[in-house]
């Protein structure tokens, strides 16, 4: 049952995130008040349902810190909260220079992680039950290595996944056969999430174990399964197709009239007497070109006859 709560879990509130991210930008304020008092309602939640070790309290401090994660995804992309400098990656930018425009891209998000995790270790500090932050901690660190995998550069972007508004943080991600960091990020994260669900499934683990472990155990499973649609030519779009509403095309623009001003049509006409009187006399004053026996040779006119 936490396997199947999971799984759906993560497929249908990413799904939702799309589908909020994909509405038109006039929605995001809405969009963004809502996550809000997600985000306030979700740390209440937490500072509860940590007080005792239950497997209900193991669901809910786990589905808590999914909403406190799902908020600060739509802060980010709505394009609210993301970094000092919004803009693309500069060209033949490498190295350093590239890493500090990475990081100013998108830095006040990541502070704004770091306090998400703050609030959820505050509400929770000292209670028996710390799901909620050790999930927030499987959320995070996969997050910065899917990033940094992203900026090494991996087989394939994925960029359908970023709105059109944060189309400059592609700019900032490489197309590589391999990096140096992704076997160490999916060795590290797999062998942990098989010690979690080796844990959840031992015969002296309690209720609680059983259902906190085996939810962070497959959350983890399924992060490393996401680092994997980096390198394997998968139609993972097509997973959350539900919620991507297709945009209506722009209608194709009609041709607008020109309009001429009268001292513009006036100075056309001016121009084009001027060019017709012009080549006219100088039809009049060229000599008729002689023949072989020196008489002048007929020309022809416009009529097709000969004068």
């Amino acid at each position: 049952m936490p396997a199947v709560y999971t799984l759906f879990f993560w497929w249908f509130s990413t799904g939702i995130v799309m589908y909020i991210v994909g509405l038109p930008a006039w929605t995001f304020r809405w969009s963004l008040a809502t996550a809000s008092i997600a985000f306030f309602t979700s740390l209440y939640g937490l500072a509860i349902s940590s007080a005792d070790q239950t497997a209900s309290n193991a669901y809910l401090a786990f589905t808590f810190t999914l909403l406190v994660w799902g908020a600060q995804e739509i802060g980010f992309l709505t394009g609210t909260i993301t970094g000092p400098l919004p803009e693309p990656c500069p060209v033949h930018c490498t190295g350093r220079k590239r890493f500090s425009f990475a990081v100013q891209a998108i830095i006040y998000h990541e502070l704004a992680l770091a306090f998400s995790g703050l609030a959820i270790a505050a509400v929770t500090w000292g209670a028996p039950n710390q799901i909620g932050l050790y999930t927030f901690l499987i959320l995070w660190t996969m997050r910065l290595s899917s990033k940094l995998n992203l900026f090494l550069g991996v087989q394939y972007l994925n960029l359908e996944f970023l709105p059109a508004h944060l189309a400059f943080v592609g700019s900032y991600f490489l197309k590589r056969p391999m990096n140096v960091l992704f076997p160490f990020s999916v060795t590290i994260s797999t062998v942990a999430a098989t010690l979690l669900l080796v844990h959840a499934f031992d015969h002296q683990a309690t209720s609680y174990e059983a259902a906190g472990f085996t939810l962070m155990g497959v959350l983890l499973a399924l992060a490393v399964l996401e680092h994997w649609f980096m390198f394997l030519p998968l139609p993972i779009l097509e997973l959350w197709s539900w919620s991507r509403s297709p945009r209506p095309e722009a209608p194709a623009a009609k041709p607008q009239p020109v309009e001429i001003s009268p001292a513009k049509l006036a100075r056309e006409r001016l121009e084009a007497n001027f060019r017709k009187a012009y080549f006219e006399q100088n039809a009049k004053a060229a000599p008729a070109p002689a023949t072989e026996s020196g008489r002048p040779q007929p020309v022809q006119t416009a009529n097709a006859r000969f004068s």
